[in-house]
């Protein structure tokens, strides 16, 4: 394969001309650099389980877990960890190959790491990746997660630094910088994207994107979620982005950030099969699989499954060394009905 030119000093020019380019050429040029550095018919699965949920203080415009909001989420203390791992194995056996825990926190405070800390050994005891999103994290915290076993921490910049302070003012874009320089400081792989459809503009996608791809190390998972309205919250009635701008994101994230995963994120249950296959096509690599993402609707399991066969995508698994907790996601030799998909014939 030919060598990826990882850059960390896009313009927003640069980034802008991207965006316009036309859609096919600039499909064509997303999937070339995809299928480089990528199975282009391989897709890693995740399933996102909220572990902790509502009464977060902070005032997140898209967010129905923001207690401030009344969007009818009601507030729950953390989940026990065999209620966590009944979850997880089904989730496993569901054919996932990573787990993701959300607590909605403004940050975890330090008692409540160890308790994470326990639930992380368990599903790691599974055989899955992990991955947390907590929120701002404190001194220690990340290396402390680290030790249990995380493999991932997920905390998203949301959208363009100048577009921020429009959609969250509990905050500032520095706290997240600072969290993420924590997280890679531990040697955890970070996760990290953000939200469009939030009222931005074309050129604050392109910033979003621009941040994304300048900070120091590419995110090993660059999760881009299409804002899901909620009632109550201030974006309940935000205007739908244009299906075809957000393929357009996901080709230029692509672009972009040539060797991390592109995670076709929330907001699929409202597309169609085609957008969503124009999406893998442009470069996303990567779902959340499952009925609910937090507290949001996501297409059920046997959707994926049908939708993994009519376009002939495979799942990717998690493969386990001698001497290493887990391996990267790798792709494995296809078993059973050889989509991955979770059904009896496979391995």
């Amino acid at each position: 394969m030919p060598e990826a030119v990882i850059r960390h000093d896009w313009s927003r020019d640069e980034v802008a001309a991207l965006f316009a380019l036309p859609f096919n050429e600039l499909l064509h040029r997303a999937h070339t650099v995809h299928r480089a550095h990528h199975d282009p018919n391989a897709v890693q699965v995740s399933t996102l389980l909220s572990i902790k949920t509502g009464g977060c203080p902070e005032d997140c415009a898209y967010c129905p877990q923001a207690a401030r909001y009344d969007t009818g989420v009601q507030a729950q203390k953390l989940m026990e960890v065999d209620d966590v791992l009944a979850r997880a194995k089904a989730a496993k056996a569901a054919g996932a190959s990573r787990f993701c825990m959300g607590a909605a926190w403004r940050g975890p405070k330090d008692r409540d790491i160890p308790k994470v800390a326990e639930i992380v050994r368990a599903v790691k005891d599974l055989g899955l990746e992990t991955c947390a999103t907590l929120g701002l994290l404190g001194d220690g915290h990340a290396q402390q997660l680290k030790d249990a076993g995380l493999d991932y921490y997920n905390h998203n910049i949301d959208t363009a630094p100048e577009f921020y302070g429009e959609i969250i003012h509990t905050r500032e874009y520095q706290d997240r910088l600072q969290t993420l320089e924590q997280v890679r400081d531990a040697g955890l792989k970070t996760c990290c994207g953000g939200i469009v459809g939030m009222g931005e503009t074309r050129a604050q996608r392109a910033g979003l994107l621009q941040a994304l791809a300048n900070l120091p190390e590419h995110p090993h998972s660059v999760p881009i979620n299409q804002l899901v309205p909620v009632p109550g919250t201030p974006l309940g009635n935000a205007e739908k982005l244009d299906p075809f701008e957000f393929v357009r994101t996901i080709a230029v994230a692509r672009i972009l950030m040539p060797l991390s995963i592109v995670r076709l994120s929330a907001g699929r249950q409202q597309m169609d099969d085609a957008v969503q296959a124009l999406c893998f096509h442009a470069g996303a690599g990567s779902i959340f699989y499952g009925e609910k993402l937090l507290t949001t609707g996501n297409p059920d399991t046997e959707h994926d499954r049908a939708l993994f066969r009519r376009l002939d995508l495979h799942a990717m698994e998690v493969v386990e060394e001698a001497g290493t907790a887990h391996a990267d996601i790798m792709q494995a030799a296809p078993a059973g009905c050889g989509h991955g998909c979770g059904c009896s014939a496979a391995a």
